[in-house]
Order: C-alpha cells, then sequence, then structure tokens
C-alpha cells in the first residue's frame, strides 16, 4: 500500500533535546513533518505542565518516584502532542474555510504545482470562497505532518535502584522506545547513531512495528544511516526479525547539526548515486528476510515489499539544491535543520541564542570535542555554555555536576557509568595527567588537558533554551546554552517567518543576503579535507598500519567524489549559473588533497 505523498517535500529533523521538542505543536497543522527528541524523561515531563497547563488539559505529575517513570511520562507527552496537533489542524481547517486571506497566506507556503496547492487556488478562483466546498476539500487533502521521534541508539545507559542493576529493558534508549511504542501516534521512530543489536531486538515486543492484516504498519522505523553497507546491514538485521525498514535517511557525514559521523571520507553526492542505483537491491534483500520472519511469527505476510523511501539532510540552503536533490536522486524529501532555528514558529529557543546565531559568521561556526560520546560535534562560538565551562577551568574547577547522567556511558571508574563531562571523571583523569607531566612536552600536555576539560554537559546545555523561552525555572549549577547548528546556519543572518523559510524552501523568496555561500557539495568537501588535515595534525600516539592505511582510504575516497561530481556538474540542468565556480573550487580541493602528505611508518 503506497503511503499518501506528503503536503511538503521537506521535513525538519531532529535537533539537540529542546530545539523540536515541540515543533510538531507549531507546524504540524501546516503539514510540516518533524521530529522529537526523546532522550531527556526530565525535559519530557516540564513540557508535560508546560502544554497541559497552557491548553487546559489536566494532568496529573509522573514523578521519578513511579514505576517506569521514563516510558510512561514519554507516552503521556506523545499522547499530548498528538491531542494538541489534532484539536489545532481541526481549527486550522475551519479558518482556512472561512478566512481568504489565511487561505491565500497558507497557499503561497506549499510546494509550486502541487495537487493540494492547486486545488486550493480553485477554490478561491471565481473571487468567493465557499465554506462548503472549502471544508469538504480539506477533509480529504489536509492532513498533519508526522509526530515522528528520535532515539539515539547509543544512549542506553544502565539504571540502578541503589546498587541493583535493573533489567535491560529499563535501559534509557528501551525505555524511550517503551514509551513511544505505548503512545497512540501512528508515526516514526527515528534511530540515529548507529547500530545497537539489543534494542533492535526489542522491537519485537510492540506489536505496532509489525504490518497489520491490511498490511498497513502502525509505527515505522527510520534509519539514520551515512551509506548504502550500514543501510544494508541494519536494514536486514531488523528484517530477519520480522520488522520493515520504512526510510533510510541519509545525512551528511559532517555537513550537518549535532553530532557528526565522518565517513571514510565518502561525500553526500556519491552516497546518494548508490542508493538511487541500489534502492531495488535494498528493497528485495529485506523483503525475502523479512517475510521468512513474519512466516515464522505467525503474522499475515504482504505480498508486495512494503514501501520504502529515501530522504537526505544535511547543508541544503536554496531552493536549487533542494529540488536538485529531490530530481536527481529521486528523493521523497529533504530535511531542512539547522536554519530553521531561526524560525520561532518552528523551534524552541531562547532569544539570545537565536541572536547569537543569526549574527554567527562563517568562522564562527565549527567541528568540536566538547560531547561526552567523544563523537565530533558541530557547534557555535559564543554560547553562555562556552563561556561558564572556560570560567570554571581558570578557576580550577572544571567539569559539570551530572545531574541528569543520561551521557554517563564511561564505565571506567563506576559500574554504574560516569560521565566524562562530569567533575567526577576530570577530577580523576587531570590527576592522572599531572603524574605523567614530566614524561610529556609541554605542548603536549596541554593538548592533553584541553581534551579532559573541553567535554560539555550536553544533558542540561540542549535542554536550557527551551526552559529560558518558556520561563521554565532552571535548577541547579548554570551550564547556560549549547547549540548544535551544522555550519550551513552561516549564511542566514536574521530571524525568519515559518511562511518565508517554506517559500525560500521553494524557490519563491530568498531570506539569505549572503551572495558568496557554498554549494552544498563544495561545503562538505571542503570539510572532509579539513577533517583530514586536522586527524593528521592532531596525533599524538604512534601511528598504527592501519590508520594509515585508512587515511589513504579516505584520501582516494575524496578524490574519487570530486571526480564524480565533475561528471554529474556536465549532465545536470542545475546550477547553471554557479557550475564554474563549482568546478573551480572541486579544482582547488583536488589540489589541496594532492599535496596533504600521508604519514609512513617509521623503519626501526
Amino acid at each position: 500500500m503506497t503511503p499518501p505523498k506528503p503536503i511538503h517535500s521537506f521535513h525538519i529533523p531532529v535537533m539537540g533535546l529542546a530545539y523540536t521538542i515541540d515543533s510538531p505543536i507549531r507546524v504540524a497543522h501546516y503539514g510540516i513533518s518533524s521530529v522529537i527528541s526523546i532522550t531527556d524523561d526530565e525535559l519530557i515531563e516540564k513540557m508535560n505542565v508546560f502544554y497541559s497547563t497552557k491548553f487546559k488539559i489536566p494532568y496529573d505529575e509522573i514523578t521519578n518516584k513511579m514505576a517506569d517513570f521514563r516510558a510512561k511520562r514519554i507516552t503521556h507527552y506523545l499522547n499530548l502532542v498528538d491531542q494538541i496537533v489534532k484539536e489545532k489542524l481541526e481549527n486550522f481547517k475551519t479558518e482556512l474555510s472561512e478566512n481568504k486571506q489565511t487561505l491565500e497566506k497558507y497557499i503561497a507556503m506549499l510546494p509550486n504545482q502541487s495537487d493540494f496547492k492547486i486545488g486550493l487556488q480553485h477554490l478561491i478562483s471565481d473571487g468567493n470562497l465557499i465554506k462548503e466546498n472549502a471544508i469538504k476539500f480539506l477533509e480529504e487533502h489536509l492532513k498533519a505532518g508526522a509526530i515522528d521521534v528520535n532515539i539515539m541508539t547509543k544512549v542506553d545507559k544502565d539504571n540502578f535502584i541503589k546498587d541493583e542493576a535493573l533489567p535491560v529493558e529499563f535501559n534509557d534508549a528501551h525505555a524511550a522506545l517503551r514509551g513511544f511504542a505505548n503512545s497512540r501516534l501512528e508515526s516514526s521512530v527515528v534511530l540515529s547513531a548507529g547500530m545497537n543489536p539489543r534494542l533492535y531486538s526489542y522491537f519485537e515486543n510492540f506489536k505496532d512495528f509489525f504490518p497489520d492484516a491490511n498490511q498497513n504498519l502502525k509505527k515505522k522505523i527510520i534509519l539514520k544511516v551515512s551509506d548504502f553497507r550500514s543501510a544494508m546491514i541494519q536494514g536486514n538485521f531488523l528484517a530477519k526479525k520480522g520488522l520493515w525498514v520504512s526510510e533510510y535517511r541519509i545525512e551528511s557525514g559532517l555537513n550537518c547539526g549535532g553530532h557528526a559521523f565522518a565517513t571514510d571520507g565518502f561525500l553526500l553526492g556519491p552516497i546518494l548515486e548508490e542508493f538511487k542505483q541500489k534502492k531495488e537491491q535494498l528493497i528485495q534483500s529485506a523483503h525475502e528476510l523479512f517475510t521468512k520472519a513474519l512466516h515464522q511469527k505467525e503474522i499475515p505476510v504482504p505480498e508486495q515489499p512494503l514501501p520504502l523511501q529515501i530522504t537526505a539532510q544535511g547543508g541544503v540552503g536554496t531552493a536549487e539544491e533542494h529540488e536538485f536533490l529531490l530530481n536527481h536522486y529521486q528523493l521523497n524529501t529533504v530535511g531542512w535543520g539547522s536554519p530553521f532555528l531561526l524560525v520561532p514558529e518552528a523551534t524552541s529557543v531562547d532569544i539570545a541564542t537565536r541572536a547569537l546565531l543569526a549574527k554567527a559568521q562563517e568562522t564562527d561556526f565549527y567541528l568540536s570535542h566538547i560531547s561526552p560520546l567523544g563523537i565530533p560535534f558541530n557547534t557555535v562560538k559564543g554560547t553562555s555554555n562556552q563561556f561558564l565551562k572556560e570560567k570554571r577551568i581558570l578557576e580550577n574547577k572544571a567539569g559539570s555536576s551530572c545531574p541528569k547522567k543520561l551521557l554517563a556511558l564511561s564505565k571506567e571508574f563506576d559500574i554504574k557509568g560516569t560521565c566524562t563531562a562530569s567533575k567526577k571523571y576530570q577530577d580523576i583523569k587531570l590527576e592522572e595527567l599531572v603524574a605523567k607531566k614530566a614524561t610529556l612536552s609541554p605542548a603536549i600536555y596541554s593538548k592533553l588537558q584541553q581534551k579532559i576539560t573541553e567535554k560539555s554537559c550536553l544533558c542540561v546545555g540542549l535542554a536550557n533554551a527551551s526552559y529560558l523561552e518558556n520561563g521554565i525555572e532552571i535548577k541547579g549549577q548554570d551550564q547556560g546554552v549549547v547549540i548544535c547548528p551544522g555550519p550551513n546556519l552561516a549564511y542566514f543572518d536574521k530571524e525568519i517567518s515559518l511562511s518565508e523559510m517554506t517559500q525560500h524552501i521553494y524557490g519563491n523568496t530568498n531570506v539569505m543576503t549572503v551572495a558568496n555561500r557554498p554549494n552544498l557539495f563544495v561545503k562538505e568537501l571542503k570539510m572532509y579535507v579539513d577533517y583530514l588535515k586536522l586527524e593528521i595534525d592532531d596525533m599524538t600516539e604512534t601511528i598504527a598500519v592501519a590508520q594509515i592505511k585508512k587515511w589513504n582510504s579516505f584520501k582516494n575516497n575524496l578524490l574519487e567524489g570530486i571526480v564524480y561530481y565533475e561528471t554529474i556538474l556536465t549532465i545536470t540542468p542545475f546550477f547553471e549559473s554557479t557550475k564554474n565556480t563549482i568546478f573551480a573550487k572541486l579544482q582547488d580541493y583536488k589540489k589541496e588533497l594532492l599535496s596533504i602528505e600521508i604519514p609512513m611508518l617509521e623503519l626501526v
């Protein structure tokens, strides 16, 4: 059964813990799909209280003393969001059917030449808005955008009651999945950060992830991946359990917001090309395993493969790039993330942080090592979190109080887990480093010291913006705000309305004032070249043979990616006005790559 075509050809991906925590409430009634992070149940409980109060919906607090509180908080919030979205959708339909000006404004937000847009235009083409006709058309065609959720698969900390470990189903990601599965949403869970076999197996406990008698999935699985091989491995793993992946969401390895999972030099264009060429292979491989598993489970078996969508995100900034991705790679939708941080109607960001993002220049956005997960993390200079962290370091008080412990995943010093951003962890590591000081050069010592203290408390920092925006009290040690935009945000320099942003995406206006923004593929290539150079320069230990091979492979894959882009540019009708500039930049980065010297093994 083919799913209905979405109203919009873009979606808003998850951003941080709080930035899209209530995006569906803000934008779903316009038909815009977005993704809520369900990592932080404390934040979610605060949102339960906030929105129950705002919409005058009775609510009883779910305290952390209650059994399975984490999952229950998530279930309640998702049901609350669903209830509010449905109410807002009905109210919006009524407003559209009665108010010609509102209808005209909404039409301007829709993709050009879409059947839905044309149908709405016909409703007012004779100069009169006939309410009965409008209501009938809107009931049939205006559907809310998806209320999807995100789980970072590796953020799956064990939990304890005193010193007794709880069963694995009470691990953080497991409980989050249960919270979603028990909700009444009919939407998708986006799994990011790689494969977690225990978590993937846990899906089998919930019937909503299996097809019903009509071959429909009430709840669907989306995998965020960075290459085809990973998609095939993870998709087949789930298929063997009778679980179908309904969408592969391909994200640029580096030109994205939040955590950056760098590929081995494989660029977005060649990756998307592989998915385009091998999509049928992906479907058939999974379908064979999927149907076999369903037979064994005695679940109705679809005769044909279930629908599978391919989407992409990371660094998209112009209508031309948007259209190129949709057309050339035959994508279903394209994710627009970071630019929406400047849209107050769509995301939850405090005033000061949004102003910081608007004025930030290209050199202010950087790939940091502040994440306790040990994964590169895109951020921007000048955040309140950076200021407070550096102040504590200068006062010899490095580290966070670690109140939430969502990222307390290191078992090095405590079986219950310790966060590498915590004061407890950093104090021990700094003591160990001081003991080795005599054997290290000042430069190496300083670099190792910085590696310990640069970690930030993401659990608190990524939630604070929503508290500040909504006037919710923040308790405990002041961590300020951590924000995780992709570098593409450098080219957007003002607060933008939702209408302006959607019209920008569809090419009906331009909200960017920066004239020299690089093409998204060129920008990503530059980031990968810089990443390789920095990796080589930052090496402080003896270089192994495997590392040298990896760097050589990385370099060669980038060179092959450049050849791919040169080929595509010669055949595509897109980018006509910028082709010469793109070709020139590709040649510049090719020369830069060829000049990078990969270290050789020293002969003993």
